[in-house]
């Protein structure tokens, strides 16, 4: 139980330090690309169109430090 619990917090202290030192990660959706290319079978054209996830740009913000941001303004939003 103890080992469980240590691997569990060396787990989340090292996912914190990875979104406090690198904030973006590659966007799954189109795998840092920035586009999807699409297909219309009917008529055999191939379109490149931004990615919608990431609005084209590839890097996404991740969730962590998503948390870690909204935490922040909730406690800035209390002590003011």
């Amino acid at each position: 139980m103890l080992i469980a619990s240590a691997l569990i917090l060396a787990t989340l202290a090292g996912y914190s330090l990875l979104c406090m030192v690198s904030p973006f990660g590659t966007c799954r959706k189109c795998d840092g690309i920035g586009a999807k290319l699409t297909v219309n079978r009917a008529r055999k054209v191939k379109r490149v169109k931004p990615c919608r996830r990431c609005h084209g740009q590839g890097k996404r913000l991740r969730v962590g430090r998503r948390l870690h941001n909204q935490s922040r303004e909730i406690h800035r939003a209390g002590t003011r």
